[in-house]
C-alpha cells in the first residue's frame, strides 16, 4: 500500500458514513409529491379474541374499588378528566341516618401530588353491589345513579386553585326482547372533571371512597399536557385506530407503550362490542368466537387500565360505536369545555397544537350542528399561539383500498373545503384496516398547502387486515356499493370526470396523492419539534423488537406560504 493511501481509505469511508447517515434522514413533505410506495403483503397474524381467561383480561380488584379507570383531556391543560366503575357500596350504619329519600352515598376522586394536593369529587347512588360488576340474566335491574347525588370538595393544603368535579354518575343498559339474549347493566360509571392542574405536571391520584375498606383504587399518576403556546408541545403522541381485542392487540399497545407516549389517540372502532351479542357469541364474528359470559368492553376496559389510568387517551366514536349511550356513557370528552355538547365531536389544546375530533356518524351537512360548530371553532382558532391545527375522524377519504372506498365522499363533499380554508395541516383517520399515507391532496389533486391524511386503522381488530386495493385488477368496487348508511347513505362517489381517471371510479394504478400503503398491524407516533416541523413515524407490530418505523416523514408547514391562501373566506 502507497504511503498516504490509509489515511485516503478512511476519509473515503467517514465521507461514506456521514452520506449514509444522510441518506438515513426521514425524508420531508417539501419533497414532495413523494413517490407512490406499495409494501407487498406479508405475515399479517390472526385475528382472534383474547378469551376471558387471560390473565390480561381479568378484574384487579375485589371488594368496593375501582376498577377501568381512565384519564382524558379537557379542553385546557389546566383541566383533566378522570373516569372509573363502581358498584355501590353498602350502606353503613349511623346513630343518625338520614331517611331513606335523603340518604346520599358519595364516591370520590383523589389527587395527591408533590404539593399534597387532595380534591374530594362527584358520585352516588344507593344500590349495594360490588365495585364495578355488571349484570347479566334475564331479569337484571338497572342501577339508579341519580339516587343521592351529592358534591363534596376539600380545601387544598396548599394554595392552589382548587380542581373540581362534576357530572352525575351514569349507568348503561342492553335489555333485549328476544328469547336466548341475556339482558346487560353496567356497574356505575363516574366522570370527574379536574381543574386547576398545573400544565406539564405530574398529578398522582386514586379514586374512590376512603369512608368504606378496601374501596380506594391503587395510586396512579398522569401528566398534564405542557401550556397552550406555540415554544410549547409533548414529547409524543400515539395515533391508533380499530384496536379491538386481539392478540395483534396486545402487540400494538405493548409496542405503543415502549415507545412512551405522553397522549394517546383512538380514532375509533375501540373494541367492537356492537359485534358481540350479550349471550358472549359474536354476531357476525368472521373467523373467531369469544364464548364467554362476559362482554367484551368490559374485558377491554380492564386490559388497557394500565395504559388509560397513566396515559391520557382521547377517543372518537367509529361505526362500531354508534349507539349512542354506550359512546356517550363510557368515555368522558370535552365536548362542553369545547362549546359542542356533543360527545361525537369536540376539541382541545395541547401546547401548540389545536385538535379538532369530528364524527363521522353524526350530521356533517353545512346546514347541520356539527358544520357549525366546526365551523366556529377554527374561526377561534390563533395560529401564533397554536400553530399546528391536526383534525381526526374514523372514516378516511382517500383510502385507496377496496375496503371502504370513497365510503365516507359525501363526508368530504361537505366539509373538505371547511378544513382547506383554515389550514388544518395533518388528518388522521382510522376504518381502513391497514396504514395509509397520502401527499397533501385536496378534491384529489395535489397542493402543497392541503392537509396530508394518515390512516392507522390496523390497530389489530377482529375483522382482519384489508389486503386488495381498488387499483388492483378486478377489485374496484361498483359504484352503488359504496354508501354507508351510517354515513348518510346518499350517493355521492361517482365517476371522475377529470384527471388521469376521467370515466372511471377506480385508478388503474395506486393514485399519486398515495404516498405510502401496507397491510401490516401497527400504530404511529408524532413528535412535533417545533411550529413548523414535526416528524411521523409508523411502526409496525413485527418490528416491535427492533427501533424501526416502517415509514417516517418530517411534515412540514409553510404558514408564511399557505396561511394566507387558506384563511380566506369561504365562497359558498
Amino acid at each position: 500500500m502507497r504511503q498516504g493511501s490509509l489515511p485516503l481509505l478512511l476519509l473515503a469511508a467517514a465521507a461514506a458514513v456521514a452520506a449514509a447517515a444522510v441518506s438515513a434522514e426521514p425524508a420531508s413533505t417539501l419533497s414532495w409529491p413523494s413517490r407512490p410506495v406499495t409494501v407487498p403483503v406479508g405475515d399479517r397474524g390472526h385475528a382472534v379474541d383474547l378469551p376471558d381467561t387471560d390473565p390480561r383480561v381479568q378484574r384487579r380488584v375485589t371488594g368496593w374499588a375501582p376498577e377501568q379507570v381512565a384519564v382524558a383531556l379537557s379542553a385546557a391543560p389546566t383541566s383533566a378528566w378522570v373516569s372509573w366503575i363502581t358498584g355501590t357500596p353498602p350502606r353503613t350504619r349511623h346513630p343518625r341516618r338520614p331517611p331513606p329519600h335523603k340518604r346520599k352515598i358519595h364516591s370520590l376522586a383523589w389527587i395527591l401530588s408533590s404539593l399534597c394536593l387532595q380534591i374530594d369529587i362527584d358520585g352516588g347512588s344507593s344500590i349495594d353491589l360490588p365495585a364495578g360488576d355488571f349484570q347479566m340474566g334475564g331479569a337484571v335491574k338497572p342501577l339508579d345513579p341519580a339516587r343521592g347525588w351529592q358534591r363534596r370538595a376539600l380545601q387544598p393544603r396548599r394554595r392552589l386553585p382548587r380542581p373540581r368535579g362534576h357530572r352525575e354518575p351514569l349507568v348503561y343498559s342492553q335489555l333485549y326482547p328476544f328469547e336466548g339474549l341475556q339482558n346487560y347493566t353496567s356497574g356505575i360509571i363516574h366522570h370527574v372533571r379536574l381543574q386547576g392542574l398545573e400544565p406539564g405536571t405530574r398529578y398522582f391520584y386514586r379514586c374512590g371512597d376512603p369512608s368504606i375498606p378496601d374501596a380506594m383504587s391503587d395510586v396512579h399518576a398522569f401528566r398534564t399536557m405542557p401550556a397552550v403556546g406555540s415554544k410549547s408541545y409533548p414529547g409524543r403522541i400515539a395515533v391508533v385506530g380499530d384496536l379491538g381485542l386481539t392478540y395483534n392487540t396486545t402487540s400494538t399497545v405493548e409496542h405503543m407503550v415502549r415507545n412512551q407516549p405522553d397522549l394517546v389517540l383512538l380514532l375509533g372502532d375501540v373494541c367492537y362490542a356492537n359485534l358481540y351479542l350479550t349471550n358472549g357469541t359474536g354476531t357476525d364474528c368472521y373467523s373467531c368466537s369469544f364464548a364467554s359470559s362476559t362482554p367484551i368492553h368490559e374485558t377491554y376496559q380492564q386490559y388497557m387500565e394500565p395504559v388509560t389510568s397513566s396515559i391520557p387517551m382521547m377517543v372518537v366514536e367509529g361505526n362500531h360505536e354508534i349507539e349512542e349511550q354506550v359512546h356517550n356513557k363510557t368515555f368522558a370528552f370535552p365536548s362542553e369545555e369545547s362549546g359542542s355538547f356533543s360527545p361525537f365531536y369536540y376539541s382541545f389544546d395541547v401546547g401548540g397544537i389545536h385538535f379538532v375530533m369530528i364524527a363521522s356518524y353524526a350530521d356533517y351537512s353545512r346546514s347541520g350542528a356539527q358544520y357549525r360548530w366546526l365551523e366556529e371553532d377554527l374561526v377561534k382558532v390563533d395560529r401564533s399561539v397554536t400553530p399546528w391545527l391536526i383534525a381526526g375522524w374514523h372514516a378516511p377519504w382517500y383510502t385507496t383500498y377496496k375496503a371502504h372506498y370513497r365510503e365516507a365522499e359525501c363526508m368530504r363533499v361537505e366539509m373538505e373545503e371547511l378544513l382547506y380554508a383554515y389550514g388544518v395541516d395533518v388528518v388522521f383517520t382510522g376504518h381502513v384496516h391497514a396504514y395509509e399515507r397520502s401527499n397533501r391532496v385536496f378534491n384529489y389533486t395535489l397542493d402543497a398547502c392541503c392537509p396530508l391524511y394518515i390512516s392507522v386503522g390496523d390497530g389489530g381488530n377482529r375483522e382482519k387486515m384489508a389486503t386488495a386495493h381498488a387499483d388492483d385488477p378486478g377489485h374496484c368496487p361498483d359504484p352503488a356499493s359504496t354508501p354507508d348508511p351510517f354515513i348518510g347513505g346518499r350517493l355521492c362517489a361517482t365517476n371522475f370526470t377529470t384527471g388521469p381517471t376521467a370515466g372511471r371510479f377506480c385508478w388503474d394504478r395506486q393514485p399519486g396523492y398515495n404516498a405510502y400503503r401496507e397491510s401490516s398491524f401497527g400504530h404511529g407516533v408524532l413528535e412535533v419539534k417545533n411550529d413548523t416541523h414535526a416528524l411521523w413515524r409508523w411502526h409496525r407490530n413485527q418490528d416491535l423488537n427492533a427501533d424501526v418505523a416502517a415509514d417516517e416523514v418530517y411534515i412540514v408547514r409553510e404558514p408564511d406560504k399557505c396561511l394566507a391562501k387558506s384563511t380566506r373566506l369561504l365562497a359558498y
